[in-house]
Protein backbone atom coordinates (compact mmCIF):
# COMPACT_ATOMS: atom_id res chain seq x y z
CA UNK A 1 0.00 0.00 0.00
CA UNK A 2 1.54 3.37 -1.10
CA UNK A 3 1.24 6.06 2.43
CA UNK A 4 0.32 9.01 2.18
CA UNK A 5 2.76 12.18 3.30
CA UNK A 6 2.91 12.83 7.17
CA UNK A 7 4.14 15.24 10.04
CA UNK A 8 6.03 14.07 12.78
CA UNK A 9 5.56 16.24 15.68
CA UNK A 10 8.13 16.08 18.42
CA UNK A 11 7.88 17.51 22.12
CA UNK A 12 11.43 18.13 23.38
CA UNK A 13 13.23 19.57 26.21
CA UNK A 14 16.86 18.87 27.65
CA UNK A 15 17.23 15.11 25.52
CA UNK A 16 20.56 15.63 23.43
CA UNK A 17 21.39 11.78 25.11
CA UNK A 18 18.94 10.58 23.51
CA UNK A 19 18.41 12.90 20.09
CA UNK A 20 21.65 11.11 19.63
CA UNK A 21 19.62 8.25 18.62
CA UNK A 22 16.29 9.32 17.72
CA UNK A 23 17.34 11.66 14.91
CA UNK A 24 19.24 9.47 12.92
CA UNK A 25 16.59 6.65 13.39
CA UNK A 26 13.61 9.12 11.69
CA UNK A 27 16.18 9.33 8.75
CA UNK A 28 16.33 5.38 8.49
CA UNK A 29 12.38 5.06 8.32
CA UNK A 30 11.56 3.41 5.15
CA UNK A 31 8.67 5.83 4.56
CA UNK A 32 10.41 8.50 4.14
CA UNK A 33 7.53 11.20 2.63
CA UNK A 34 7.46 13.29 6.12
CA UNK A 35 7.69 16.90 7.90
CA UNK A 36 9.61 17.24 11.20
CA UNK A 37 7.82 20.11 13.49
CA UNK A 38 9.59 20.35 16.89
CA UNK A 39 8.80 21.92 19.74
CA UNK A 40 11.61 22.27 22.49
CA UNK A 41 10.76 23.47 25.77
CA UNK A 42 13.86 25.72 26.39
CA UNK A 43 16.78 23.08 26.10
CA UNK A 44 20.12 24.10 27.01
CA UNK A 45 22.20 20.94 27.10
CA UNK A 46 22.61 20.70 22.90
CA UNK A 47 19.33 19.92 21.93
CA UNK A 48 18.97 23.00 19.82
CA UNK A 49 21.82 22.57 17.86
CA UNK A 50 20.87 19.27 16.57
CA UNK A 51 17.49 19.72 16.03
CA UNK A 52 18.88 22.34 13.82
CA UNK A 53 20.80 20.19 11.91
CA UNK A 54 17.88 17.94 11.27
CA UNK A 55 16.42 21.32 9.44
CA UNK A 56 12.79 20.05 10.96
CA UNK A 57 10.14 21.90 8.82
CA UNK A 58 9.13 23.86 11.93
CA UNK A 59 11.02 24.46 14.72
CA UNK A 60 9.15 26.15 17.74
CA UNK A 61 10.77 27.24 21.29
CA UNK A 62 8.87 28.20 23.87
CA UNK A 63 10.16 28.35 28.03
CA UNK A 64 9.79 25.55 30.34
CA UNK A 65 7.04 28.29 31.89
CA UNK A 66 5.04 27.88 29.04
CA UNK A 67 5.27 24.02 28.02
CA UNK A 68 1.32 22.53 28.36
CA UNK A 69 1.23 19.68 26.86
CA UNK A 70 -2.59 19.63 25.24
CA UNK A 71 -1.29 23.14 24.25
CA UNK A 72 1.69 22.10 22.53
CA UNK A 73 0.27 19.11 21.21
CA UNK A 74 -2.66 21.33 19.68
CA UNK A 75 0.01 23.87 18.12
CA UNK A 76 1.85 20.69 16.10
CA UNK A 77 -1.21 19.57 15.07
CA UNK A 78 -2.07 23.44 13.65
CA UNK A 79 1.43 23.21 12.00
CA UNK A 80 0.95 20.09 10.41
CA UNK A 81 0.66 20.52 6.30
CA UNK A 82 -0.83 16.58 6.29
CA UNK A 83 -3.45 15.04 7.38
CA UNK A 84 -1.61 12.70 9.79
CA UNK A 85 0.14 13.44 12.82
CA UNK A 86 2.60 11.08 14.22
CA UNK A 87 3.82 11.82 17.83
CA UNK A 88 7.37 11.17 18.93
CA UNK A 89 8.98 12.23 22.26
CA UNK A 90 12.26 13.54 22.04
CA UNK A 91 13.94 10.21 24.14
CA UNK A 92 11.57 7.48 22.32
CA UNK A 93 13.88 5.88 19.81
CA UNK A 94 12.71 4.17 17.33
CA UNK A 95 14.14 0.16 16.60
CA UNK A 96 14.33 -0.62 12.97
CA UNK A 97 13.06 1.53 9.89
CA UNK A 98 9.85 0.23 10.34
CA UNK A 99 8.70 2.36 12.98
CA UNK A 100 6.43 4.88 11.09
CA UNK A 101 4.69 2.77 8.20
CA UNK A 102 3.04 1.08 10.82
CA UNK A 103 1.56 4.17 12.63
CA UNK A 104 0.50 5.30 8.98
CA UNK A 105 -0.86 2.73 7.56
CA UNK A 106 -3.02 2.35 10.54
CA UNK A 107 -4.66 5.83 10.10
CA UNK A 108 -5.42 4.77 6.81
CA UNK A 109 -8.74 3.67 8.19
CA UNK A 110 -11.04 6.69 8.25
CA UNK A 111 -12.53 4.88 11.47
CA UNK A 112 -9.43 4.98 13.45
CA UNK A 113 -8.76 8.38 14.81
CA UNK A 114 -6.16 7.40 17.01
CA UNK A 115 -3.37 4.46 17.12
CA UNK A 116 -0.21 4.16 19.41
CA UNK A 117 2.40 2.05 19.01
CA UNK A 118 4.55 -0.62 21.05
CA UNK A 119 6.98 0.58 23.78
CA UNK A 120 10.06 -1.41 25.21
CA UNK A 121 12.18 -0.35 28.05
CA UNK A 122 15.62 1.21 27.83
CA UNK A 123 18.17 -1.40 29.18
CA UNK A 124 18.67 0.27 32.44
CA UNK A 125 15.25 0.23 33.49
CA UNK A 126 14.03 -0.52 36.91
CA UNK A 127 12.03 -3.48 37.44
CA UNK A 128 9.30 -1.63 38.59
CA UNK A 129 8.66 0.46 35.67
CA UNK A 130 9.70 -2.25 33.26
CA UNK A 131 7.17 -4.60 34.72
CA UNK A 132 4.79 -1.63 33.67
CA UNK A 133 6.07 -1.52 29.75
CA UNK A 134 5.21 -5.36 30.08
CA UNK A 135 1.83 -5.36 31.42
CA UNK A 136 0.99 -2.37 28.77
CA UNK A 137 2.75 -3.56 25.47
CA UNK A 138 4.09 -6.98 26.21
CA UNK A 139 3.00 -10.14 24.02
CA UNK A 140 0.53 -11.14 27.06
CA UNK A 141 -0.38 -7.09 27.83
CA UNK A 142 -2.57 -7.07 30.69
CA UNK A 143 -3.81 -3.53 29.42
CA UNK A 144 -6.17 -5.38 26.19
CA UNK A 145 -8.67 -5.68 29.45
CA UNK A 146 -8.46 -2.50 30.71
CA UNK A 147 -11.42 -0.25 30.81
CA UNK A 148 -9.05 2.09 28.00
CA UNK A 149 -5.32 2.19 27.49
CA UNK A 150 -3.16 4.72 25.30
CA UNK A 151 -0.11 6.33 25.25
CA UNK A 152 1.27 9.36 23.13
CA UNK A 153 5.15 8.80 23.59
CA UNK A 154 5.10 7.03 20.47
CA UNK A 155 1.60 7.44 18.59
CA UNK A 156 -0.53 9.07 15.49
CA UNK A 157 -3.71 10.76 15.10
CA UNK A 158 -6.02 12.00 12.44
CA UNK A 159 -6.36 15.22 11.57
CA UNK A 160 -9.92 15.47 10.28
CA UNK A 161 -10.86 14.16 13.77
CA UNK A 162 -8.61 16.07 15.83
CA UNK A 163 -10.22 18.96 14.37
CA UNK A 164 -13.68 18.49 15.56
CA UNK A 165 -12.13 18.84 19.14
CA UNK A 166 -8.10 18.91 20.02
CA UNK A 167 -6.80 18.26 23.33
CA UNK A 168 -8.25 19.88 26.09
CA UNK A 169 -5.99 22.68 27.48
CA UNK A 170 -6.79 22.60 31.23
CA UNK A 171 -5.86 19.21 31.52
CA UNK A 172 -1.75 19.35 32.56
CA UNK A 173 -1.58 15.42 32.76
CA UNK A 174 -3.63 12.15 31.19
CA UNK A 175 -4.97 14.97 28.31
CA UNK A 176 -4.28 12.14 26.17
CA UNK A 177 -6.19 9.91 27.91
CA UNK A 178 -9.35 12.06 28.09
CA UNK A 179 -8.64 12.71 23.95
CA UNK A 180 -8.96 9.17 22.76
CA UNK A 181 -11.79 8.51 25.54
CA UNK A 182 -13.75 11.30 23.55
CA UNK A 183 -12.84 9.95 19.99
CA UNK A 184 -14.24 6.40 21.54
CA UNK A 185 -17.55 8.26 22.31
CA UNK A 186 -17.76 10.08 19.06
CA UNK A 187 -17.87 6.22 17.40
CA UNK A 188 -14.09 6.07 16.54
CA UNK A 189 -11.63 3.18 17.17
CA UNK A 190 -7.94 3.69 19.00
CA UNK A 191 -5.75 1.07 17.84
CA UNK A 192 -2.37 -0.62 19.26
CA UNK A 193 -0.15 -1.11 16.51
CA UNK A 194 2.98 -3.57 18.06
CA UNK A 195 4.65 -3.54 14.78
CA UNK A 196 5.66 0.09 15.57
CA UNK A 197 8.16 -0.19 18.12
CA UNK A 198 9.99 2.72 19.97
CA UNK A 199 12.56 2.17 23.34
CA UNK A 200 11.42 4.57 26.29
CA UNK A 201 11.53 4.45 29.81
CA UNK A 202 12.23 6.48 33.29
CA UNK A 203 13.40 5.96 36.36
CA UNK A 204 11.39 7.69 38.28
CA UNK A 205 12.17 8.81 41.85
CA UNK A 206 9.30 8.25 44.59
CA UNK A 207 8.38 11.31 44.75
CA UNK A 208 8.54 11.60 40.65
CA UNK A 209 6.31 8.90 40.29
CA UNK A 210 4.03 9.82 43.15
CA UNK A 211 3.41 13.49 41.69
CA UNK A 212 2.90 11.45 38.02
CA UNK A 213 0.16 9.42 39.01
CA UNK A 214 -1.15 12.23 41.49
CA UNK A 215 -1.56 14.35 38.10
CA UNK A 216 -2.88 11.86 35.86
CA UNK A 217 -5.65 10.79 38.34
CA UNK A 218 -6.46 14.63 39.00
CA UNK A 219 -7.15 15.04 35.21
CA UNK A 220 -9.01 12.05 35.22
CA UNK A 221 -11.41 13.16 38.27
CA UNK A 222 -11.85 16.34 36.17
CA UNK A 223 -13.25 14.33 33.35
CA UNK A 224 -14.70 11.61 35.58
CA UNK A 225 -18.77 10.65 34.40
CA UNK A 226 -18.78 7.62 37.01
CA UNK A 227 -19.54 7.75 40.69
CA UNK A 228 -16.63 9.37 42.62
CA UNK A 229 -17.21 6.88 45.54
CA UNK A 230 -15.65 3.79 42.06
CA UNK A 231 -12.45 5.77 43.52
CA UNK A 232 -11.34 4.59 47.76
CA UNK A 233 -9.01 3.48 49.91
CA UNK A 234 -10.01 -0.01 49.63
CA UNK A 235 -10.17 -0.45 46.30
CA UNK A 236 -7.72 2.40 45.18
CA UNK A 237 -4.79 1.91 47.41
CA UNK A 238 -5.28 -1.38 49.50
CA UNK A 239 -6.53 -3.50 46.86
CA UNK A 240 -4.94 -1.88 44.06
CA UNK A 241 -1.14 -2.04 45.64
CA UNK A 242 -1.44 -5.65 46.67
CA UNK A 243 -2.37 -6.17 43.13
CA UNK A 244 0.47 -4.32 41.76
CA UNK A 245 2.79 -5.78 44.13
CA UNK A 246 1.70 -9.26 43.09
CA UNK A 247 2.43 -8.20 39.17
CA UNK A 248 6.06 -6.83 40.10
CA UNK A 249 6.32 -10.17 42.14
CA UNK A 250 5.98 -12.29 39.03
CA UNK A 251 7.93 -10.21 36.88
CA UNK A 252 10.91 -10.20 38.95
CA UNK A 253 10.33 -13.39 39.54
CA UNK A 254 10.62 -14.14 35.91
CA UNK A 255 13.28 -12.21 34.70
CA UNK A 256 16.15 -12.92 37.87
CA UNK A 257 15.36 -9.57 40.11
CA UNK A 258 13.57 -10.24 43.20
CA UNK A 259 16.17 -7.76 44.59
CA UNK A 260 13.93 -4.97 43.42
CA UNK A 261 10.58 -6.38 45.17
CA UNK A 262 11.47 -3.94 48.34
CA UNK A 263 12.02 -0.97 45.92
CA UNK A 264 8.90 -1.83 43.63
CA UNK A 265 6.78 -2.31 47.00
CA UNK A 266 7.51 1.50 47.79
CA UNK A 267 7.31 2.61 44.27
CA UNK A 268 3.92 1.34 44.19
CA UNK A 269 2.61 2.83 47.45
CA UNK A 270 3.49 5.88 46.29
CA UNK A 271 1.56 5.53 43.18
CA UNK A 272 -1.38 4.59 44.66
CA UNK A 273 -1.57 6.93 47.58
CA UNK A 274 -1.30 9.94 45.21
CA UNK A 275 -3.76 8.41 42.49
CA UNK A 276 -6.63 8.35 45.50
CA UNK A 277 -5.43 11.85 46.07
CA UNK A 278 -5.60 13.51 42.45
CA UNK A 279 -8.39 11.83 42.05
CA UNK A 280 -9.93 13.68 45.25
CA UNK A 281 -8.99 16.90 44.39
CA UNK A 282 -10.18 16.58 40.68
CA UNK A 283 -13.23 15.57 41.73
CA UNK A 284 -13.64 18.88 44.20
CA UNK A 285 -12.29 20.84 41.35
CA UNK A 286 -15.04 19.97 38.98
CA UNK A 287 -17.92 20.12 41.41
CA UNK A 288 -16.78 23.37 42.46
CA UNK A 289 -15.92 25.10 38.64
CA UNK A 290 -12.17 25.60 39.54
CA UNK A 291 -9.85 25.10 36.78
Amino acid sequence: MSLPPVSIIMRSYNEAWALQGTLPALRAQEHRDWELIVIDSGSTDGSVEMIRAANPAHFIQITPAEYNPSRVMNHGMRLARTGFGIFLNADATPQGGNWLGPLVAALQNPRVAACFGRQIPRPDCAAVYACDYDRCFGPQRESIHWDHFFSMVSSGLRKDVWARRGFREDLQYAEDDEYTRWCKAQGYEVVYVPESVAMHSHNYTPEQSRKRSFGDARAIGKAWTGAPTEFNFLKTVAFGWLNDVRQDLRFCSRNGRLDELPHAARIRWRQRTGKLAGFRQGWSERATGKP
